[in-house]
């Protein structure tokens, strides 16, 4: 049973390098696009059996349950102790490989996740680095928790180490849609001017601060 675990900090403090850019508001209204955006992709890869959103904020659970995911409260204080806890939680309900992935991944496609899950046949973990290539963006690990979840700085080079000390077989799986995430307003401007033409037409229209900053 593969399934997709989706962690999403508080509204309250979405994207905090954003702020002298965006409203609080505003910088929830982001988050959410996203967020919709990556729910979406994951449901249109038809190769996985279960998605779920962990977050401590309501809004994001209720609107996670409206995009027909399901919703995990926040059980452990910090992001990686709250991620391992839904992790138990997805094994518990027959989980055999568990993606765990950004929210904030505007140019996410289909053939990314599908493309991950074909790695994981060969490989325990399967790894999509970030734009900088030190941090993750996705991790799928077969069976869950075979890692434990250490994310933040210099992520990659902790998993990997990680699977070498466990003897876990580990790939990196590398794609633009993976990769690019949105953090600052320059990451903003540069999906603007160099990549708005990969999104898929088909995907959930963006919202109007993609464009305004």
């Amino acid at each position: 049973m593969h399934s997709a675990l989706i962690p999403v900090k508080s509204l309250d403090q979405a994207k905090s390098r954003l702020a002298t850019h965006l409203t609080q508001a505003q910088r929830a209204a982001l988050v959410l696009d996203m967020l919709h955006h990556v729910l979406c992709t994951l449901q249109a890869s038809n190769v996985l059996d279960r998605i779920s959103v962990v977050s401590s904020d309501q809004r994001v659970l209720e609107q996670a349950q409206a995009w027909r995911a399901y919703a995990h409260v926040e059980e452990e204080t910090g992001h990686n102790p709250a991620l391992t806890a839904a992790a138990r939680s997805e094994l518990s309900e027959g989980t055999t490989a568990l993606l765990t992935i950004s929210a904030d991944l505007p140019l996410l496609q289909v053939n990314d996740i599908r493309g991950m899950i074909e790695q994981s046949k060969h490989s325990a973990v399967v790894l999509a680095p970030s734009q900088d290539q030190t941090g993750t963006n996705a991790l799928l690990v077969r069976p869950p928790l075979a890692l434990p979840y250490t994310f933040g700085p210099g992520s990659l080079q902790s998993y990997l180490s990680e699977s070498r000390i466990r003897q876990l077989s580990s790939c990196l799986y590398t794609s633009i849609g993976l990769g690019f995430d949105i953090d600052t307003a320059d990451d903003l401007v540069t999906f603007r001017q160099n990549h708005l033409s990969l999104r898929p037409s088909c995907y959930p229209p963006l919202s109007p601060l993609f464009f305004n900053i």
